[in-house]
């Protein structure tokens, strides 16, 4: 959960937020570049609150239905400065899809091989344009502009590997 509590107490940190809207962002922004998914919430949020980082208060707008509105405490703040710091040291391995193909490759007849890594490699190639697009269009001193950096370096080197596989088979 140490991933997770990372995600909620950053968002949280940016502003106070209703779950739904730290569901909504997660969806929205960190699955689409960071491949992050959270089920549910509300039951993380619930147990960051327990443990003292997350304050929870009430917000009533007309004739809406109540909604929690969760903010981070000050012990959330030292939590979530603690876990950036360790987070730049947490190495896992990267997973490919692409591996397990790789694996099995010599039971693929090589003309098809080569079409299909030639398709990937064409998939590559359009996602490489428009991570490049998105890049212009963001200040380029916010997280996801870095986030969008990092993926494009590793979808050229990805391309550019396929690229040297396909020249051998």
């Amino acid at each position: 959960m140490i991933g997770h509590e990372l995600i909620l107490l950053g968002l949280l940190k940016e502003s106070p937020k209703h779950g739904y809207d730290v569901k909504k962002k997660i969806k929205e922004i960190l699955f689409l570049f960071a491949g992050v998914h959270l089920k549910s919430v509300y039951y993380p949020l619930a147990v960051l609150e327990k443990r003292g980082f997350l304050a929870k208060r009430i917000n009533k707008e007309g004739r809406r239905p109540r909604r929690f509105v969760y903010e981070l405490t000050p012990k959330g703040e030292g939590r979530f400065k603690k876990l950036l710091r360790e987070s730049f040291l947490n190495f896992k391995r990267p997973e490919f899809s692409l591996d397990l193909s790789l694996y099995f490759l010599n039971y693929m007849p090589s003309e098809t091989a080569k079409r299909r890594l030639r398709a990937r490699a064409q998939v590559l190639k359009n996602l490489s344009a428009s991570l490049t697009q998105m890049l212009k269009s963001l200040d380029k001193k916010k997280g996801l502009s870095f986030i969008l950096e990092h993926n494009l370096q590793m979808v050229q080197t990805e391309y550019r590997f396929l690229a040297n596989l396909i020249s051998t088979l």
